[in-house]
């Protein structure tokens, strides 16, 4: 199964949770978007990646460590997320 396919999967199972859903372990919940913002669940090996970190680093930048929705929150367009997450590998 491709990353894509697993990525979209995530988000159709904890997509419109309660922001206090559980999280598998191994994963970890980010939200995403610039307005209205959408959880993901992801691999912790993203972290290690380069692309993935850089959209960390944009989120640094941006909210420093007051992530509001108490995940991750990466303010990148939702398909710009996808399209990076998209390319990584496990």
């Amino acid at each position: 199964m491709g990353v894509f396919r697993g990525l979209m999967g995530a988000k159709k199972i904890f997509q419109g949770q309660s922001m206090a859903a559980s999280t598998p372990k191994g994963f970890l919940a980010v939200y995403v978007g610039e307005s209205q913002m959408k959880r993901y669940v992801v691999p912790v090996s993203y972290l290690n990646q380069p692309s993935f970190q850089a959209l960390l680093s944009k989120s640094e930048q941006e909210f420093r460590f007051d992530h509001p929705l108490g995940g991750l929150t990466i303010p990148c367009p939702e398909h710009t997320f996808i399209t990076i997450t998209s390319q990584l590998h496990n």
